[in-house]
C-alpha cells in the first residue's frame, strides 16, 4: 500500500492560486458531481479511473476529491501506484461546502425529444 497524500479544503485553495496549480479530479458518480462540485474540478468516476490513466499520465499533479474523501484516498492511491503525482483532499466536497466555498451545479439542459415532423411547420 503507498503512502497516501492528504492536502486540506483551505490547503487546495491556496493550491489553486499557484501559478501551477493541481488539476482537480472529482472521483464521484456523474449524478453526485451534477448535483454540486468545485468549480474546476474535472469528472471522472472512481469506477473509470483506470480507463483514463494514460490520459493523466505526465500532466500536473492531481488532487483528488469525492464527497467526504474515502473515494479520493483510494484514487490518490492508484494513481500513485503509476507514478502520477496525486494528493487526496481531505474531507472531500462536504469540507468544501462547509468552509464557505462555492459550488456549481450542473446546468446541462436536459436531452429533449425531437419534435415530430407535424411540429416543425
Amino acid at each position: 500500500m503507498t503512502n497516501i497524500r492528504e492536502i486540506t479544503v483551505d490547503e487546495l485553495a491556496a493550491a489553486r492560486q499557484d501559478p501551477n496549480p493541481p488539476m482537480l479530479l472529482d472521483v464521484r458518480d456523474r449524478a453526485e458531481y451534477a448535483a454540486g462540485h468545485v468549480p474546476g474540478a474535472v469528472n471522472i468516476p472512481l469506477d473509470e479511473l483506470p480507463d483514463h490513466l494514460g490520459e493523466l499520465r505526465g500532466g500536473a499533479q492531481i488532487a483528488a476529491i469525492c464527497q467526504s474523501g474515502r473515494r479520493s484516498a483510494v484514487a490518490a492511491e492508484q494513481l500513485g501506484t503509476t507514478g502520477i503525482d496525486a494528493w487526496s483532499v481531505a474531507g472531500g466536497t462536504s469540507a468544501w461546502v462547509e468552509s464557505g466555498r462555492p459550488t456549481l451545479i450542473d446546468q446541462r439542459p436536459s436531452v429533449q425529444p425531437h419534435p415530430k415532423k407535424e411540429e416543425l411547420s
